[in-house]
């Protein structure tokens, strides 16, 4: 008989380009997520800075640099900004469901909108209908898609305009990946309602954090997170409260023009599903 296998076996992927910060390298340490005690690794993982991709939990593992840092919003204590209140005023309208994690060819449809417009040339533009139902599906763990739908007419359903694929974790909300249709000019912000909808959500039931995935400092494509507050970042010594000043400092840093930020569309992806292939 074999002995069953109490603690995971982990594996890092060879070096690759760094997808955050030009002409550096990455590295990702990653186990794989399965069997009866899987949805407990995932959590137990997520509270080190591991992320989910389908059936597998990866972190960065980059040996000359640590500026992948994860990040959590505190739910029941976030205080939106003028220009966030005003985005939940604007958006109010919409319906949000929370789906079973199955995929569909509405979904699939938008995905495919925001990654032309938000990401192209990006390793998610090549996804197949199959692909996205494997990013959605093959969890181990208590997924859902929450959908963000126009109102409709009648008993016909209105508009799918946003989606997030979303774990649910004894102490947060971990957004895997989220999209939206990018083009629609009344619909401006909508990638960060979904965002301050799961902050909102949170805290309604009573769950503590929201994981944002990670922060990347020197990364254009990451700062829109630091906008959350308050927010805590992992550290060696474990998860800590920003500074409010040094927040306000990050936030006045993201916040400011930028022709490069424009011009790559922001906000960007951590932990894309179908970029990385893991590999022993």
């Amino acid at each position: 008989m074999t002995a069953p296998i109490r603690f995971p076996r982990f594996f890092v992927t060879a070096p690759a380009p760094c997808p955050y910060l030009p002409g550096r390298s990455e590295r990702k340490v990653f186990t794989e997520l399965r069997g009866e005690n899987a949805e407990e690794l995932n959590e137990a993982l997520g509270r080190i800075g591991f992320r989910r991709s389908q059936t597998v939990a990866y972190r960065p593992s980059c040996t000359d640099c640590h500026a992948c840092v994860s990040v959590r919003v505190v739910a029941n204590e976030f205080k939106p900004s003028s220009s966030q209140k005003r985005l939940l005023k604007r958006h109010d309208d919409l319906i949000v469901t929370e789906c079973r994690p199955w995929a569909t060819p509405e979904q699939f449809e938008l995905l495919q909108r925001y990654l032309a417009v938000r990401h192209p040339g990006g390793g998610m533009t090549q996804m197949e209908e199959s692909d996205f139902a494997d990013m959605v599906e093959h969890s181990p763990v208590s997924s859902y898609v929450i959908e963000y739908r126009e109102p409709g007419v009648g008993s016909q359903q209105g508009r799918l305009v946003g989606a997030c694929l979303t774990d649910f974790q004894g102490d947060g909300l971990s957004m895997i990946y989220s999209f939206y249709d990018p083009e629609l000019e009344a619909r401006s912000g909508l990638g960060t309602y979904i965002i301050l909808d799961h902050i909102r959500r949170a805290a309604e039931q009573g769950i503590p954090y929201v994981y944002l995935g990670y922060w990347v400092q020197g990364s254009d494509r990451m700062q829109y997170k630091v906008r959350f507050r308050p927010l805590e970042r992992l550290s060696r010594g474990g998860w800590e409260r920003i500074g409010e000043e040094e927040q306000a400092q990050l936030i006045a840093a993201a916040t400011a023009p930028s022709t490069k930020r424009k011009r790559e569309g922001l906000p960007g992806k951590d932990g894309a599903p179908s970029e990385y292939r893991f590999s022993a």
